[in-house]
């Protein structure tokens, strides 16, 4: 027996954030399908993606296209590039209490390798200090330009 999908159900869906299948909350629907869905794990909102690697492209791609190709040399330095990044943040952050954390806030004042934790990005790292009013942290997804030394 087939379950009836509805506004505020639940579906399996890829998660374009996740990068996996994992379980979704419908947001809206087309018709008998859900259209968009956000993931339980991450909260991210996107398009329903059917599970199991399924692609969703109405029509298939030519032979030949940009898809079809093996990644560039490009590509996999990039890949490189962000595992190394998510391995130094891992290592920076691995085993630390929370009370090592400072909450992030424009008026703080900020040193090279301190923890930080921001509100919307999570646990960070501070990197580089750009200049008097700005510093490079380091979080899990990507590096990040805050500002800091703000007056109230």
């Amino acid at each position: 027996m087939t379950k009836s999908l509805s506004v505020a159900g639940e579906v399996d869906s890829y998660c374009t954030k996740c990068r996996m299948d994992l379980n979704h909350r419908i947001v809206s629907m087309k018709g008998t399908k859900p259209h968009q869905v956000m993931c339980l794990t991450c909260n991210t909102q996107h398009l329903f993606r059917a599970p199991g690697g399924a692609a969703t492209a109405k029509t298939p791609r030519a032979a030949g296209t940009r898809a079809s190709r093996p990644p560039s040399a490009a590509q996999a330095k990039l890949e490189q590039a962000r595992a190394d990044r998510e391995l130094t943040w891992q290592k920076a952050i691995a085993g630390r209490a929370m009370g090592d954390f400072t909450p992030y806030k424009m008026s703080g004042i900020f040193e090279e390798g301190q923890l930080v934790n921001h509100k919307k990005f999570g646990d960070g790292i501070v990197v580089r200090i750009v200049d008097a009013n700005k510093l490079e942290v380091l979080f899990q997804d990507e590096s990040r330009t805050l500002a800091h030394s703000q007056a109230s």
